[in-house]
């Protein structure tokens, strides 16, 4: 009985935020002409199509059981259930001609999603179908799920040509100059890490349980995350051209993909292209532009150690991230590094309010109480800790490979948000984590000295 009101509580604000979530991928996907939805931008990712089907799929595979629909279209359900995690091994090798046609996935998608609601909407199968989905924990699964493929999307469509995208204003030069960088002393405390399983506090997936308390030393962190200004300043200094700065498996990796500079960044046309005489332009969503200096630079786990190395730093812990982010001098702890509110658009870059960053100084209302800027959206960060359980840590049972699949010492976690985040994924538990020789996402950085 508790659980059938649970779900007629739950239930409709819960279908609300699915029909948002789905509003949001479906507007993405208009942003692809038909003869692009089988390119595959990213060499280590699914061409286009995959994810068109995937996010039906991931919903029909998810709650299809327990509300009794059974199988949509079986062969369909099993080729689109899965992505692919880049990490060794070799690249994808499929041609477009193995993938159904657009109609078909589209007609996939329809039939999913019609199946799927009928059944959502009536609140006996809910409350029947078992204690994950009458307490919205399955349908929390599904929203966030597809709204984490709405960044991945914005990211893969980034990597496109401008000719492969339906044609959108052309981005305007940033011009604002960056900000000095300086150094926050933030005293010994301690970090909370997670969140208490069943405090009802929020929804969190099974890598956000459950509470770990670690005392952090003091230390002084970056203000702000590395712009593309303090970037230029490494690139300049021949930092991709020293294996020093580099860990042997890194070094190794940035000569076989001859990397020499940020993936974002591309060499103007009248200039070098590389080494210190090289000028810049930004690779932004919908055009390039002369390169903003006051924006986050965007690299891999392997080119931010290496910049640390160079600066003689190093990245934060994750639990020191948490301390600068959310302590306070007094010894508590904040929902949110500006405090307890909301999270708003004055609070920084997030909520899919931008296709590109902002200058890392332009959110002061989302500063921390120590006066750490820029910890929310603008790009994520990447912290030296490997991605791995909490004390306490129990997989979900309905998908148990969502976070353990990847404690494997080769992801590394990530914290804050891009411009493309959602605000329900800005809770202070919540844990991204990426490889360290992936340079397409949002993510940024910042240095820290103990």
């Amino acid at each position: 009985m508790a659980a059938s009101r649970a779900a007629i509580a739950l239930q409709p604000s819960l279908l609300s935020r699915l029909e948002k979530a789905r509003a949001r991928t479906d507007s993405l996907f208009n942003l692809l002409p038909p003869n692009s939805f089988y390119d595959r931008p990213v060499p280590e990712r699914h061409r286009l199509i995959f994810y068109l089907g995937h996010l039906e799929a991931f919903d029909q595979n998810l709650l299809g059981g327990p509300l009794g629909t059974g199988p949509q279209d079986a062969a369909l359900d099993k080729l689109f259930a899965f992505g692919i995690d880049p990490v060794g091994g070799g690249l994808p090798t499929d041609a477009p001609e193995d993938w159904p046609n657009i109609a078909n996935v589209e007609k996939y998608k329809r039939d999913v999603r019609e199946r799927l609601d009928a059944k959502l909407r009536d609140r006996s199968t809910v409350g029947a179908s078992g204690p994950a989905l009458a307490d919205g924990k399955l349908l929390h699964v599904a929203i966030e799920h597809r709204l984490m493929h709405a960044e991945t999307l914005a990211y893969l469509f980034h990597n496109l040509p401008l000719d492969r995208k339906t044609p959108q204003p052309w981005p305007s030069a940033d011009p604002r100059p960056a900000p000095s960088q300086r150094q926050v002393v933030v005293p010994s405390g301690t970090a909370t890490l997670g969140q208490r399983n069943n405090s009802g506090e929020s929804f969190g997936w099974d890598n956000e349980f459950e509470t770990q308390k670690v005392f952090v030393p003091s230390f002084s962190i970056d203000a702000f995350p590395v712009t593309n200004r303090q970037y230029l300043e490494f690139v300049r200094a021949g930092g991709y051209d020293d294996s020093r700065y580099w860990t042997a498996e890194d070094w190794a990796w940035k000569i076989q993909q001859r990397l020499e500079h940020p993936h974002f960044w591309v060499p103007r046309s009248d200039s070098p292209a590389s080494g210190p005489d090289a000028q810049w332009e930004y690779r932004a969503m919908f055009g390039t532009i002369p390169l903003p200096e006051s924006w986050p630079v965007y690299v891999s786990y392997a080119e931010a150690s290496a910049f640390a190395r160079w600066a003689g730093k190093k990245l934060p812990t994750e639990a020191q991230w948490h301390r600068a982010a959310y302590g306070t001098p007094e010894g508590g702890e904040r929902i949110y590094p500006w405090g307890d509110a909301p999270p708003e658009s004055h609070h920084g870059n997030f909520h899919h309010q931008r296709w590109d960053p902002t200058p890392v100084d332009a959110h002061a209302a989302g500063a921390s109480a120590f006066g750490v800027l820029d910890l929310l959206g603008n790009g994520w960060e990447w912290t030296s800790t490997p991605f791995g359980p909490l004390n306490g840590f129990k997989p979900f049972p309905f998908y148990p490979g969502y976070s353990a699949d990847f404690f494997d010492g080769k992801h590394f976690v990530m914290k804050g948000g891009s411009a493309r985040t959602d605000a329900c994924m800005l809770r202070r538990s919540f844990r991204n984590w990426f490889q360290p020789h992936y340079p397409y996402a949002y993510s940024t950085f910042r240095c820290v000295e103990e």
